[in-house]
């Protein structure tokens, strides 16, 4: 089987690729992206100003305890200005698999008030390799029961993060 770089889940206005995606710019031209969203570390040429695109960054890994879910409010709020403003958007990560599969639930959650098996469903329809990491996956379930606001004031989001350091604590995990 090979997998594409890139896929739509919302035809010719949301993408969901790979870093080779982000990197290609005859796949940006392509597709007409104006937008990005990176869910990784790793440059990529359209994060510089001449580039002519829209870039948003979110560093996480793809480890279980990272938590991604701080970061969902304000991913959705840079996909849907995108998508209002008539731009088109690429969220990928590394291998466009985990991290972006699962701010890309997210925000479907987000926009359609859809449940993450729902979300999931819809995007490995568009992608079907795509399988966001355990912890990533219960965490789009938190951001449905903190009413896709998680913040450090609310409390769903604090007993949960309360016992992810506990526990990662007990396991000798030092977090970044």
């Amino acid at each position: 089987m090979v997998w594409k770089n890139i896929n739509a889940v919302i035809e010719n206005r949301l993408f969901l690729g790979n870093i080779m995606a982000a990197r290609s710019t005859r796949s940006l031209a392509e597709n007409r992206i104006t937008h990005i969203l990176s869910v990784c570390k790793e440059a990529i040429p359209a994060e510089l100003p001449e580039a002519g695109i829209r870039h948003y960054r979110i560093e996480v890994e793809d480890i279980d305890y990272e938590d991604l879910l701080i970061h969902l409010p304000a991913a959705c709020r840079f996909i849907d200005q995108a998508l209002r403003s008539g731009g088109v958007v690429l969220v990928h990560c590394v291998q466009g698999i985990s991290r972006s599969a699962a701010v890309v639930a997210a925000y479907l959650m987000w926009s359609r008030r859809i449940n993450s098996t729902q979300a999931l469903s819809i995007v490995r329809n568009a992608r079907d390799h795509i399988w966001p990491n355990p912890g990533f996956q219960e965490q789009l379930v938190l951001f449905e029961l903190c009413q896709y606001a998680p913040s450090h004031s609310n409390g769903i989001y604090l007993n949960w993060r309360t016992q992810l350091d506990r526990r990662l604590a007990a396991e000798g995990i030092v977090r970044r």
